[in-house]
């Protein structure tokens, strides 16, 4: 999932650049949505291994 976000970022970066201020904008709030999901699959899965470790 990470992979994707920063597909998206470059792709953001790219459209930026040539002046695709739309499609720069959408990518950009896509790669945030997904970095922010792979966060939150991080965090849990952390959590999930210290528990079963406790056991």
């Amino acid at each position: 999932m990470l992979y994707w976000a920063l597909i998206f970022f470059v792709v953001a970066i790219v459209a930026a650049v040539f002046g695709f201020g739309g499609i720069a904008s959408a990518s950009a709030g896509i790669a945030q949505i997904l970095f922010f999901i792979f966060l939150a699959l991080l965090v849990v899965s952390l959590i999930a291994h210290v528990v079963r470790g406790r056991r």
